[in-house]
């Protein structure tokens, strides 16, 4: 099947009734460089957009013990500016909804088959398009100071918003209903966008899952803990790379850099956790004192559907050293979870403070808990313990320890999930219940 765009033809797969076009090219940048929109194409002929498109060169996920790994096979390319599309085949003016992964901005990618999109937009009826943007050091650091560009990682992302708001009808979908939605890091990219000026118009809904609102962009409290932390993140990455030009350095080096950004974060307790997550003050981000009127102003214009796990912080106690340590002493390190869990969840993972500031500003939000877990589940209802219900391939989430012994999810409940997010893309806030509504 055969599609055009902006940027020419495209070769697309069509299955059941569904299209995927994957790893589409949106943007492209220099290292450390401000993204531009692709260049025309120099010579005629299709796109071939039937293969995944490569994954920025990223370390292990630390969320691998739980989820299972992300990327599969994919191939590491810093050429990684890419979205995948899935949509019903013949339909016009659908609503969009754009995907934003998680992984603490330096882990991840969506072009993974554990977010194939082909339930939700079949069942939903709407245009789906996962994002892949830039990690760590090479989207959220700026080693070469003046000569480089702030934030890259999240000008991504507005530049793949660019793209879908001019590209997205020659796939059915509809610029004016877009809906942006994401989960943990994923979830604070869609904040951070609110914000942002640049992202004005690109979407018009929003859906946040899990996002860590006690730790990131979003929280003014701890904006000057986080300033401190991006200064000592700098240090270690000038420390490791030495003499070594990060223009040029191989990828291995970057990451080894990375590494001790990531190592020096530690210091500064659970924000660390996101120690390369978009820095306030720099474009295009407003500054701490904007916060407040940047707010109000995105609860004026965006439609809000926000919620959690039950045991959302669960991982995060698990993956403590003292806690960790307990490994073989299984039900003593079960007890120590189950005790700290509930406490570190609704610190940094709690929605109320957040849905009242939005609702005085007169925006219209409906929240939810998700408190489904499997059988014997070894953290629970925990962070990423949604995300099969929205996503995957037949047994791509087969290897997701967070699943339990049985490896599967109650798929009644999947329907009913995915109808909730695409109903909400369909008619907003007014398509969701007065009361918090709970998965279980």
């Amino acid at each position: 099947m055969e599609l055009t765009i902006s940027s020419g033809a495209i070769a697309v797969d069509e299955r059941d009734g569904v299209l995927h076009a994957r790893g589409l090219t949106y943007g492209q940048a220099g290292r450390f460089k401000a993204p531009t929109p692709p260049p025309p194409r120099s010579a005629p002929g299709d796109i071939d957009a039937t293969r995944r498109g490569p994954v920025c060169p990223q370390r292990p996920g630390r969320l691998n013990f739980a989820t299972g790994p992300i990327l599969g096979d994919l191939a590491f390319g810093e050429d990684c500016l890419v979205l995948s599309i899935t949509a019903p085949t013949d339909s016009e003016h659908l609503p969009v909804m754009v995907w934003f992964h998680g992984g603490a901005y330096v882990a991840g990618t969506g072009e993974t088959p554990k977010y194939e999109a082909t339930a939700l937009a079949r069942e939903g009826n709407v245009v789906v398009v996962t994002v892949s943007y830039r990690l760590g050091i090479f989207g959220y650091a700026n080693p070469i100071g003046g000569e480089g560009t702030d934030n890259a990682g999240l000008r991504d992302q507005i530049l793949a918003l660019q793209w879908v708001r001019d590209n997205i009808a020659a796939f059915g979908g509809d610029p004016a209903n877009v809906t942006a939605f994401g989960q943990s890091a994923g979830a604070d990219s869609v904040i951070a966008l609110m914000l942002s000026e640049q992202a004005h118009g690109l979407f018009h809904r929003a859906i946040l899952q899990s996002a860590p609102l006690g730790v990131a962009t979003g929280n003014g409290d701890a904006i000057a803990a986080r300033e401190d932390l991006a200064h000592a993140v700098d240090r270690a990455i000038a420390a490791s790379l030495a003499s070594a030009d990060p223009r040029t350095a191989p990828w291995d080096q970057l990451l080894k850099a990375e590494a001790a950004g990531v190592a020096a974060a530690q210091g500064f307790g659970w924000i660390g956790g996101l120690a390369f997550a978009p820095r306030m003050g720099r474009g295009p981000l407003p500054t701490a004192a904007e916060l407040p009127d940047r707010i109000a102003d995105a609860a004026r214009r965006v439609e809000l559907l926000i919620g959690r796990t039950k045991h959302d912080a669960a991982p995060f106690v698990a993956m403590k050293p003292q806690v960790s340590r307990l490994s073989t002493v299984e039900p003593l390190q079960r007890n120590i979870i189950r005790a700290a869990g509930p406490m570190a969840t609704n610190r940094f993972f709690g929605t109320t403070r957040f849905v009242e500031t939005w609702r005085a500003h007169g925006g219209r939000v409906g929240t939810y808990r998700f408190d489904w877990q499997p059988r014997r589940a070894p953290l629970g209802a925990c962070h990423c313990i949604e995300l099969p219900f929205l996503f995957g391939e037949p047994g791509a989430w087969s290897d997701a320890p967070m699943l339990g012994p049985a490896r599967q999810v109650d798929q009644e409940l999947a329907v009913h999930m995915r109808s909730v997010w695409t109903g909400f893309a369909h008619h907003g806030a007014q398509s969701l219940p007065a009361e918090a509504m709970t998965f279980k």
